[in-house]
């Protein structure tokens, strides 16, 4: 294979990996009209069309879908050489691509980088904060980090933080008005905050357990997010009950401005992990990073 052979298979895959021209040849360093020219060729010398493009989006076509699927674990065996070879070096180096959550990167990951990168300052992460359910296989990334309960049984697991909770909370103006739930079947009367799921769009179903009883329930309310940073400021101003991590509020309701609501139905549950598939060759990049953070204690909440 020559050299350029496999710079257009890279980037055929860049583009079906980022849905974009634009966001492909961004992280390919080069133009999006060199990249379309890069695809066409590769598709004049293929005599197939690999991509079905319109003016909004770009995704494979059936040959595409077929070609790429034979092309990615001819990838990640070449990533693996070479991340084998460079192993031997003393020093680790090299990309090391991370998907997480934002709450997870904001609370946990991002303390850690610093201090990381001093250590290890020839290694470059790039990090994407994303709250989709990622396929990080898929997606080519090298590790991801979500909640202990949406982890793949399939892959390796290590905690960043401790167990979690969640917590029903209003700012007493809302309470002045509306009264307090005695139990989670109340909240079905009252003004909740509703989070989107990004992946597929649905509405959280607020979770609640007691004494073994679990219960979800379906809210309903004057506003409804997918960015789970506006929460704070309209519970904070009484529009509604929300339903938030302990880390987000615990100082607020010290202070005052927030209420927590049905505690004894709030008991805490598995934390944030980082996970990645198992593998026999691993990036040393990626064992840098394990290495650092089985150091490190996990995070309190």
């Amino acid at each position: 294979m020559r050299g350029s052979d496999y710079a257009e298979l890279r980037a055929f895959a860049a583009v079906v990996e980022h849905g974009s021209f634009a966001r492909a040849a961004a992280h390919l360093g080069m133009s999006p009209s060199a990249l379309s020219q890069v695809i066409r060729r590769l598709e004049e010398r293929l005599g197939v069309r690999l991509l079905n493009r319109t003016t909004r989006s770009v995704a494979p076509s059936e040959a595409g879908e077929r070609f790429l699927g034979r092309l990615l674990p001819v990838f990640a065996d070449l990533d693996a050489a070479v991340a084998d070879v460079r192993s031997l070096r003393d020093t680790p180096s090299g990309l090391l691509r991370i998907n997480t959550t934002r709450i997870a990167a904001m609370h946990y990951l991002a303390p850690m980088i610093g201090p990381f990168l001093n250590n290890y300052p020839e290694i470059t992460l790039d990090i994407v904060v994303d709250d989709k359910l990622v396929d990080i296989v898929a997606s080519r990334f090298d590790a991801g980090i979500r909640l202990g309960e949406k982890v793949e049984k399939d892959m390796i697991a290590v905690r960043i933080s401790g167990k979690l909770r969640q917590v029903a909370v209003a700012a007493p103006s809302y309470l002045d008005r509306f009264g307090m739930p005695a139990t989670p079947h109340d909240l079905r009367r009252h003004r909740c905050i509703n989070f989107r799921w990004p992946t597929d769009f649905s509405l959280y179903r607020w979770e609640f357990e007691r004494d073994g009883e679990e219960l979800e329930v379906a809210v309903e309310g004057p506003l409804i997010v997918n960015e789970p940073e506006m929460v704070t400021s309209a519970v904070l101003d009484g529009a509604g009950i929300a339903y938030l991590f302990t880390h987000q509020v615990e100082s607020l309701v010290a202070a005052g401005r927030l209420v927590q609501l049905l505690e004894e139905w709030s008991p805490a549950f598995p934390g944030f992990y980082l996970y990645y598939p198992s593998r026999r060759q691993m990036a040393p990049p990626l064992r840098a990073f394990l290495d650092f953070v089985r150091r490190k204690p996990a995070a309190a909440n």
